[in-house]
């Protein structure tokens, strides 16, 4: 198994910024690919951005794109998302993912198989 433990979130102001981490432990030599996730209440968990673990490919939704970047130090097992310009519409809980599938271009949260606790992020306007 593999777990995964996040930090980073909280309120901020829109325009302003916030850095989420994810650290991993236990089997990490089963992670392909890792991921941001985030979800509202009656809502599904949408994709934010992925990352390949070994060759640092990377992914994101189009509403971040620009805004955030995902990134990931393979000596510490954790992955980062630097997020700028933040909207009120990006409020959410943040939850760290991973997976054995590779990622893909337009991953889905079937594609992971392990999951963090989610953070919450709230941006007010």
């Amino acid at each position: 198994q593999v777990q995964l433990v996040e930090s980073g979130g909280g309120l901020v102001q829109a325009g302003g910024s916030l850095r989420l981490s994810c650290a991993a432990s236990g089997r990490t030599w089963l992670i392909s690919a890792m991921g941001w996730f985030r979800q509202n209440p009656g809502k599904e968990r949408e994709f934010v951005a992925g990352i390949s673990w070994r060759g640092g490919v990377t992914s994101y939704t189009d509403s971040v794109k620009d805004r955030f970047t995902i990134s990931r130090d393979s000596a510490k097992n954790t992955v980062y998302l630097q997020m700028n310009s933040l909207k009120p519409e990006d409020t959410a809980v943040y939850y760290c993912a991973a997976g054995r599938t590779p990622l893909r271009s337009t991953p889905t949260k079937e594609d992971y198989d392990y999951w963090g606790q989610g953070t919450q992020v709230t941006v007010s306007s």
